[in-house]
């Protein structure tokens, strides 16, 4: 199944795994020191924590879930295809998962990512994460020291 993904920054993990809790009427589907994810069914989300506390802004990024490796493939052809710059993302360690993933960013700069979830992994995020700039990429999660 493919899902849209919002991942927001919030000041305190805690606080805010019991709102969305309440909120959305599941639990968790992830949960690791400064980090939750909820996979909530209906309306088909997958929302995700991030506690970073120093962030000037709540949106860290955007993101949508596909079910497989090739699926990330064709959404990134496709998307270079219409002139859209992609940065390919393979076999990345991010957000306590290995990861097949492709970044683009709209016209104000807001970064979406397409991923698979191929593993889970103990690699935590990164303390002050932010999003893969436009023009670079590394082999490790983009969410990296600002």
């Amino acid at each position: 199944m493919s899902r849209v993904q919002l991942a927001l920054n919030v000041s305190n993990i805690d606080e805010a795994v019991v709102f969305y809790s309440k909120l959305f009427g599941t639990e968790p589907a992830k949960r690791r020191p400064g980090y939750a994810n909820f996979a909530i069914a209906q309306p088909p989300l997958k929302l995700v924590l991030i506690e970073n506390p120093n962030a000037t802004e709540r949106l860290n990024h955007l993101g949508v879930q596909v079910e497989t490796s090739e699926d990330v493939k064709m959404a990134g052809d496709r998307l270079a295809q219409l002139d859209l710059a992609t940065v390919p993302e393979p076999q990345t360690n991010c957000c306590y998962a290995l990861q097949d993933k492709a970044w683009v960013h709209d016209p104000d700069g807001a970064p979406w990512e397409i991923y698979t979830v191929l593993a889970d992994s103990p690699v935590p995020p990164t303390e002050g994460l932010h999003p893969v700039p436009r023009a670079t990429a590394s082999q490790d999660c983009v969410m990296c020291k600002s």
